[in-house]
């Protein structure tokens, strides 16, 4: 006989009104369908973390990720074609319970060293943030970073570009070691109550975030820093990498161009105009300007990399500067060009011996290099700010001995080669398609003659039937074919800077005051 242990208080009701009805024994209705039960997926929405019973920390994390499978480096509020390197930062944070997804990037204090377009790819990236830790209790660790005020995160950065999203990339080993995946909801004590922090580790930030990460973002390190440390701030300079062949190129020439960028400089010329910014001053410092091989290229034509190392940069300014090298290196351009450019007022710029210098108060017309060979090499920091580590440990140079841990945690040795072997397998796989497409060009070679020819001025140019086109390289491969080549102080200037922003400030300036002022006055109805 059935028993009732199971059944719910309606499904009891309507059995008792139903033998009230019938007056007789019958066999108990079929026990009433259960619900599903709910998927793993489910049953992760409904665990609640409570981030407030957890300590924080502020620290840098340093990365390197691959510029052209990615919408920029900046998070966007509308929605991008592909995804940006910080959202997919921000996810894997948020999915590793590191930092309260409903505080969003401010409730973190969330900080980038520079920003990244989208192509242009980083071999040490640095954000700054305050982020779950297993040290110290909640009492003893760090503020809350400001939400509001001058010290608050700025606005996100607007949808600059539009491309296809790609597949996600599905990664498995997502185990998270110490970290508190299944906690149900808040403690009754908002203290931690826990070992000292002599004997216990720091949560494994880069393992665990390169278990969650695709192959294409790498975490690098990561370093304990002071409550006050800015990633933006405190960086004490920014080296950029653009490679490109030599092919077709006067190195030499580049090399006496580029030297005319260190010290000082007024860079309106050499950087693309953001009205939305409203910049007055565009003076900025060059430490390093150089053109060297690249180490370890047997290829022929040979791979060269441009060496920038400054400051800080303006929009753009990196791909500028290679453009006009680019001219000067096929012969279209001297390397005087340059001083003209910075030489943006009477007095601005010395002339060098023999030379004639102009002044060049507006930006003349030209194409900027191509963003695929561009790469944020460094963010370079005082050592008394950063103590960069891989999950506790010193980071140590290549072939030492794994140093003793500051903060009693055990080494990842094995995270660390594994690391490495995926980056070791990637640059392998690259080689085989670069060596494949060098056979399809020798195979083209025998039924195409080389393209290269004079032009009338005595430069290298593209031959397109009897007539000779003047070819401008942009770097990644690209070019731009011209019939005639106008030199570059003769071009279309555009408008002066102060004319740029102020056309900016009466039309969309204007505008998106007058809706945020909108949107204020609905709020306070």
């Amino acid at each position: 006989m059935s028993t009732y242990e199971d059944w719910s208080k309606e499904d009891l009701i309507n059995r008792i009104k139903q033998l009230e009805s019938q007056g007789s024994t019958h066999q108990p209705p079929k026990s009433p369908q259960r619900p599903p039960s709910p998927s793993s997926t489910q049953l992760q929405q409904q665990r609640w973390f409570h981030f407030a019973s957890h300590p924080r920390r502020k620290i840098a994390l340093k990365f390197c990720y691959s510029g052209w499978e990615y919408n920029g480096l900046a998070y966007q509020t509308s929605p991008t074609p592909l995804p940006t390197v910080e959202g997919v930062l921000f996810d894997a944070l948020v999915r590793a319970k590191l930092i309260d997804p409903s505080a969003g990037y401010e409730g973190c204090g969330w900080e980038k060293c520079g920003r990244t377009d989208r192509g242009v790819s980083s071999a040490g990236q640095v954000i700054s943030l305050w982020i779950r830790s297993a040290l110290g209790t909640v009492e003893e660790s760090d503020p809350q970073p400001p939400t509001s005020g001058e010290d608050a995160m700025p606005e996100p950065d607007p949808v600059v570009s539009e491309e296809e999203t790609p597949a996600e990339t599905v990664l498995d080993n997502d185990a998270f070691g110490s970290l508190d995946l299944d906690d149900d909801g808040p403690s009754q004590n908002t203290s931690v109550s826990s070992p000292s922090p002599a004997s216990r580790p720091e949560l494994a930030y880069v393992s665990i975030l390169n278990r969650i990460l695709p192959p294409s973002i790498r975490v690098l390190a990561w370093s304990p820093v002071s409550p006050t440390f800015s990633a933006r701030f405190n960086c004490k300079y920014r080296h950029y990498k653009y490679f490109f062949s030599s092919e077709n190129l006067d190195i030499p020439k580049m090399q006496e161009a580029a030297s005319r960028l260190l010290g000082e400089h007024d860079f309106r010329n050499l950087c693309k105009v953001d009205a939305g910014k409203q910049i007055t001053v565009f003076v900025r410092k060059i430490l390093k300007a150089e053109i060297v091989p690249v180490d370890g290229d047997d290829t022929t034509p040979k791979m060269h990399v441009l060496n920038l190392v400054g400051t800080a940069f303006l929009y753009h300014q990196v791909r500028h500067i290679m453009a006009v090298l680019f001219m000067v290196g096929r012969g279209l351009e001297e390397p005087s060009v340059v001083t003209s450019l910075l030489n943006v007022r009477e007095g601005a710029e010395q002339a060098h011996d023999g030379e004639t210098l102009e002044v060049v108060d507006r930006k003349p017309e030209y194409q900027m290099a191509d963003a695929l060979p561009l790469v944020l090499w460094d963010c370079a920091y005082s050592a008394d700010d950063v103590d960069w580590r891989v999950d506790g440990y010193g980071v140590q140079p290549a072939g030492s001995q794994v140093a003793v841990s500051k903060e009693g945690s055990e080494p990842s040795r094995e995270d660390g080669r594994g690391m490495y072997h995926l980056l070791h397998s990637i640059h392998a796989r690259s080689q085989i398609f670069t060596t494949i497409h060098r056979h399809f060009l020798d195979a083209a070679d025998t039924f195409f003659s080389s393209p290269w020819a004079l032009t009338p001025s005595g430069t290298i140019g593209v031959a397109a039937g009897p007539v000779v086109n003047y070819e401008v390289p942009l770097g990644g491969g690209a070019s731009r074919k011209l019939g005639n080549y106008v030199p570059l102080l003769k071009r279309t200037r555009l408008d002066p800077v102060e004319v740029i922003n102020e056309r900016w400030r009466l039309g969309k300036g204007s505008r998106r005051e007058n809706r945020r002022k909108d949107a204020e006055d609905e709020g306070d109805e």
